[in-house]
């Protein structure tokens, strides 16, 4: 079960990184008047989320039992900071398909209103994102409980 979280965290990982760059490829740093994600909050999530699978990593390779529980609480703050975001991120969504398929466009520096970086994150992968996070977190508490366990 605990290979099974590995590729789990993993495949969440690819998803986040997408998520990450697309952000910072928008312009989410360097416009934080424009984003709902402050950039302490976006790698607040990333560091942790890189912290616990580096400890995960480490437990799969050694099999000390307290490293997986390190590695789930870890994940605690990596999910609360995941729905603030997803909170923070659904606000975006909506505006972006509350718009009518035949408005104008706008050219650029025409419009005084700045388009949050988070407004490009395409929904499957942010769904994605998320359901491999859940998945990983459900895994890695069964995993440190001994369920399945080797």
């Amino acid at each position: 079960m605990g290979i099974a979280a590995l590729i789990t965290w993993l495949l969440t990982a690819v998803g986040g990184f997408y998520l990450l760059s697309v952000w910072i490829a928008k312009g989410g740093p360097r416009r934080p008047s424009a984003s709902h994600f402050p950039p302490v909050l976006i790698f607040g999530h990333f560091a942790l989320a890189v912290v616990g699978l580096v400890l995960w990593i480490i437990y799969l390779l050694t099999d000390t039992d307290s490293l997986a529980w390190v590695a789930f609480i870890v994940l605690l703050p990596v999910a609360a900071l995941g729905f603030i975001m997803l909170g923070r991120w659904i606000p975006s969504y909506r505006a972006r398909t509350a718009v009518p398929a035949t408005a104008p466009a706008t050219t650029a520096g025409a419009g005084t209103e700045q388009v949050p970086a988070e407004k490009h994150f395409p929904v499957v992968v942010v769904a994605g994102h998320g359901l491999f996070a859940v998945v990983t977190v459900v895994l890695v508490l069964l995993t440190a409980l001994g369920v399945g366990g080797s």
